[in-house]
């Protein structure tokens, strides 16, 4: 069985919300970053990550990827609802600091 990864857009006047369900890891990952490239950049957005199970390092490279891409166009990139699974991988990286974190979900 091959992991899957599910994803919603939801865009409200000056943010979009991506929500990211399923494994976000090397097969998944860049079916993340083929959404994203769809999505404005210029504006606030956020990844709601409440209904991710599981984040490898590739999955991680990806966030850090997305993050520098939309500093690059003045953009903000937000990070909610993340599992303990994935707040662990952030820590024990050393990553947690790069990423503005929202407690819960952040449905529109």
């Amino acid at each position: 069985m091959y992991p899957s990864l599910d994803l919603g857009v939801a865009v409200s006047p000056g943010r979009t919300v991506l929500t990211v369900g399923g494994e976000l890891d090397m097969d998944t990952a860049p079916h993340l970053t083929e959404a994203f490239d769809l999505l404005d950049l210029h504006q606030r957005l956020i990844l709601d990550l409440s209904g991710v199970t599981f984040i490898d390092s590739c999955g991680l490279n990806t966030l850090l990827t997305l993050r520098h891409r939309v500093s690059l166009t003045g953009g903000s990139l937000e990070l909610g609802g993340l599992p303990d699974q994935a707040l662990r991988l952030l820590d024990l990286t050393g990553t947690r600091h790069l990423f503005t974190l929202r407690a819960g979900s952040a449905r529109v």
